[in-house]
């Protein structure tokens, strides 16, 4: 299993913007400059990321973006879900999916909650503090 190149990329975008909290807010394009990631990435990172919940945009002077709760409130499952949507790792549990064709006579499918469960806790076990070298 690997995380999508959108979803590292966010990781790295949210750790970068951790490393500004609590000092004046952060510009798109300099979190592109800190990151090495193209600019209109991290734009549309920001985007989903501001839709999310996890940055706070502010326009005029003085604007900018700046995290939306202290980095030890934001977990490497939020940023994750902010741009892949839940964490699952089959899609057969997803009530807005059609039904697989094996349905009938899976005997795994009730397990994936478990799993699915436990892999989103590892993720939320990681704050963004940890991840952007803060104390942990």
């Amino acid at each position: 299993m690997r995380l999508s190149s959108m979803a590292d990329y966010a990781v790295v975008t949210m750790t970068a913007a951790a490393r500004h909290c609590g000092g004046a807010r952060v510009s798109a394009a300099q979190l592109a400059d800190e990151t090495g990631l193209p600019a209109p990435t991290v734009q549309k990172l920001v985007s989903r990321l501001t839709a999310a919940g996890l940055l706070r945009s502010s326009r005029g002077a003085g604007g900018g973006l700046k995290l939306a709760r202290p980095a030890a409130a934001i977990t490497l499952a939020d940023i994750v879900e902010a741009v892949e949507g839940p964490i699952a790792l089959t899609t057969c549990i997803d009530q807005e999916r059609e039904s697989c064709s094996l349905d009938a006579c899976c005997s795994v499918k009730p397990h994936w909650p478990v799993v699915n469960a436990a892999m989103r806790g590892a993720l939320a076990g990681v704050s963004l503090t940890q991840l952007s070298g803060g104390a942990q």
